[in-house]
């Protein structure tokens, strides 16, 4: 069972970084109508652009959305998946980036609290003659 999910990763993986089929490609392969695949392609942009991202923008042929079912079917399919994944990996990386100012913050705490520890001690302890045994 491992090795059929090793074998899976790396598959897709060589999929992803070859850039050579892409995923409306891999949906026409597995046997959906083209204008589906075409229409969950466009859904899919619009979706990662409504959820947040920076790199994709709202793709919709109006026009085939209307008159063709199949596309309609696949954009809507795709943009509120494809939203909704964007949306979560959105939150993914603000929690990490909380995570990550938390772990910045109670570090620097820890500083400030040894500091403070420090000067506590010195406080109490006479160092008149340190300067004249420290020259030495």
């Amino acid at each position: 069972m491992k090795a059929i999910c090793q074998l899976t990763v790396l598959t897709g993986c060589l999929v992803a970084f070859s850039g050579c089929v892409t995923e409306k490609e891999l949906m026409i392969k597995e046997g959906y109508p083209v204008a589906y695949a075409d229409g969950f392609d466009d859904g899919c942009h619009s979706g990662k652009s409504a959820g947040g991202s920076d790199f994709d923008r709202f793709k919709k042929d109006i026009n085939r959305f209307e008159k063709d079912a199949k596309y309609a079917q696949g954009w809507t399919d795709a943009f509120r998946q494809c939203e909704t994944e964007e949306e979560a990996r959105e939150r993914r990386s603000r929690i990490r980036i909380e995570q990550q100012q938390l772990i910045e913050d109670r570090r620097y705490n820890n500083r400030q609290y040894q500091r403070y520890l420090d000067r506590a001690v010195f406080n109490e302890v006479d160092t008149r003659g340190w300067d004249k045994a420290l020259r030495r």
